[in-house]
């Protein structure tokens, strides 16, 4: 063959060249934005060209030192830039060198065959170079506080979930370490996306926002603060009032999320039931924004952090409960005695006996029926036991409206259920 013969190129290695040149291109016309940048839209384009070329190279000599090697003349090259120019604003201009190695990076992944977590990944690097000045705001806006509560779901994530036991123990082998601590896990995470934004956005953001973040957060503490100050006055009632019904309005919706994630094949029968309340729900929430017409800012109320350890463990520790409560009466007494539990442990917390129903229905020692049925009554007894609270700590005239759309959910609840 003469040496001047040359096949045309695998379209698949044409893709890879290609995606890296877009992902270059991307990162860099965002640079081009900053005028202190030293590489923009060209460098970054070759740059990911050149990550691209280096991993192809390196595959071919078995010598994946050449990637190392390209990585290395990247950072000098870019180094060198800003030492030979100092920025006269005294950028030191890490930023575009941390982006430049990561879009090298990314154009080796691509080579690698993991194009679609690099076209992810370069996305995601963009949106950070991007989104400079919200970034530095939420990171002035945390206080000593929100960084604890980041830190203490860190831990309870990535520092003890990992050293538990996969194993079953205790009682019925109802006790699971390592998946009952996931289910704390996964209730905190929940929280504190709720926590996390109600502080980001704050309270004077409106009825709407705190009502269904203080439901993410606590629907019980959220009607619970909210009656306390709608006592105060009329004008704090008719603002009080939709938002612990709207915060009453999350928990259903958060028992879905919950359920598509643990026990995905209750979700259809689950949502069926859950979807009469919230439909009820919703139309009382709207009835009550209608006649009361509530303004201005939410009154302030005092947020717990989700995360603390001592509410992790009491939350994992009632879970454990309810999982070795449900399933020694489910076996002595069969589904009237988990729907008792549901009944007493749902006063107080939903989650609990919620995530206990789904473990035992994956186990295959419960029916899809029963585990709804725990569901609803669960529920149906904590929106009693709220009702109680808005009418102790609420007056005659919130725990009225409170009741009204409360009783309007529960009724949504029951038809589906007995529709179902």
């Amino acid at each position: 063959m003469s040496p001047f013969d040359w096949a045309a190129p695998d379209l698949e290695i044409l893709l890879r060249y290609g995606v890296a040149l877009a992902i270059g291109l991307l990162m860099g016309l965002e640079r081009e934005r900053n005028p202190s940048a030293r590489a923009g839209l060209r460098t970054f384009a070759l740059t990911g060209l050149f990550g691209v070329m280096a991993a192809q190279l390196g595959q071919q000599a078995q010598s994946p030192w050449i990637i190392a090697a390209g990585l290395l003349l990247v950072g000098i090259m870019i180094i060198a830039a800003y030492f030979r120019q100092p920025d006269k604003q005294g950028d030191p201009g890490t930023t575009t060198i941390s982006a430049l190695l990561v879009c090298y990076g990314l154009g080796a992944l691509c080579w690698l065959g993991e194009i679609q977590l690099a076209v992810m990944l370069g996305i995601a690097s963009t949106v950070l170079l991007y989104f400079k000045s919200e970034l530095h705001g939420i990171s002035e806006s945390l206080t000593r506080r929100d960084l604890i509560s980041i830190l203490q779901f860190a831990v309870l994530a990535l520092v003890v979930f990992p050293l538990l036991p996969n194993r079953n123990y205790g009682p019925y082998g109802a006790l699971n370490p390592h998946q009952i601590w996931l289910m704390v896990v996964l209730i905190s995470g929940v929280s504190l996306a709720g926590y996390a934004s109600l502080r980001l956005l704050g309270q004077s953001r409106g009825v709407l926002w705190v009502g269904l973040l203080g439901g993410l957060v606590s629907s019980t503490a959220t009607t619970l603060a909210f009656s306390r100050q709608g006592k105060k006055s009329e004008a704090a009632s008719r603002l009080a009032i939709p938002v612990i019904l709207l915060a009453n309005l999350v928990v259903p919706l958060r028992l879905l999320v919950l359920t598509l994630i643990v026990a995905p094949r209750l979700l259809h029968p689950l949502s069926i039931v859950l979807g009469g309340g919230l439909a009820a729900g919703l139309i009382a929430v709207l009835y009550s924004f209608a006649k009361l017409r509530p303004s201005g800012p939410a009154p302030e109320f005092s947020l717990t952090n989700p995360t603390e350890i001592r509410t992790s463990l009491g939350f994992g520790l009632l879970y454990a409960g309810v999982l070795v409560a449900s399933a020694w009466l489910s076996d002595l007494a069969g589904p009237k005695g988990l729907l008792a539990v549901a009944a007493v442990s749902g006063l107080t917390d939903v989650d609990a006996i919620t995530l206990s129903s789904f473990r035992l229905f994956n186990l295959g020692n419960l029916q899809s029926a029963t585990a709804v049925g725990a569901v609803t009554l669960a529920l149906l007894c904590n929106l009693i036991f709220r009702s109680m609270l808005a009418w102790i700590f609420g007056g005659r005239h919130l725990a009225l409206h409170a009741l009204a759309g409360m009783s309007a959910m529960g009724g949504g609840l029951c038809l589906a259920w007995a529709l179902a």
